[in-house]
């Protein structure tokens, strides 16, 4: 079964709760996200790969194409 890779995530910032509509890349992982609201640095909780799996409302494209593995690892 091939599933539509989903490229579009909103991310939600832990800290002021602004929400961003972001585009995720295809062939590596975000590791840091400045929020827009705050301009907090965001970076993956302990056992995520990026951002988007961390905050984002899709995981990253690595994850959904790999189911699970988190950009390889």
């Amino acid at each position: 079964m091939n599933a539509e890779i989903v490229l579009q995530s909103v991310l939600t910032c832990p800290h002021c709760k602004h929400q961003e509509e972001e585009t995720m890349p295809t062939d590596a992982c975000q590791w840091y996200y400045e929020c827009k609201g705050c301009g907090a640095l965001l970076k993956p909780n302990k056992g995520d790969c990026c951002v988007f799996c961390s905050f984002g409302s899709v995981p990253c494209p690595p994850v959904q194409m790999r189911s699970g593995d988190c950009c390889g690892s």
